[in-house]
């Protein structure tokens, strides 16, 4: 099945995102409840869908992220109207498309505080951290990173991915 529908592209912390309606979902499939895997366009493009999962927002509706790329591509921002093309992909098996850093793997073995952690994280957290440090150019920026991302898995307060992690709260 799929389903058209006219959106505006939203702002949820820093991910800009369409949300799919409840019952919009429950045409794509019924009574989905995890991540539902889905191909979808923006505006018509591209020729062939991306893929991406919808994350559940708990009330049986979903939010679609649109990343960067999809944005670019689609030639589309936070605040725009947009037409959704979306349907359920069977096929599709998001996961971790990077390996893991050996810097952060060694940062594991020597904090076992930082790998519950980043057990303790989504799959599409970790699959996000893992794009994130797998683009960096620099040595020195990927080792600076993984530095961060190690003492913020470990309960650091401290701003990474652009946003707070494991904040303090005041007594």
């Amino acid at each position: 099945m799929r389903v058209r529908f006219p959106a505006k592209v939203e702002l949820r912390g820093v991910n800009p995102y369409v949300r799919v309606t409840a019952d919009r979902a429950r045409r794509l499939h019924p009574n989905w409840r995890r991540p539902m895997p889905v191909g979808f366009r923006v505006n018509g493009a591209p020729e062939t869908p991306w893929t991406t999962n919808l994350v559940p927002v708990g009330d049986g509706s979903f939010f679609l992220y649109l990343n960067g790329i999809v944005r670019a591509a689609s030639k589309t921002a936070v605040g725009d109207l947009l037409e959704v093309e979306v349907e359920f992909d069977p096929e599709y098996r998001g996961g971790p498309i990077h390996p893991m850093p050996s810097e952060m793997a060694e940062g594991f073995r020597r904090s076992p505080r930082a790998r519950e952690g980043w057990e303790a994280l989504t799959p599409s957290r970790q699959k996000e951290i893992l794009r994130y440090i797998a683009g960096l150019k620099s040595l020195g920026a990927r080792r600076r990173n993984v530095a961060t991302a190690l003492r913020v898995l470990a309960g650091g307060n401290l701003r990474f991915l652009g946003r707070e992690w494991n904040p303090r709260r005041e007594g």
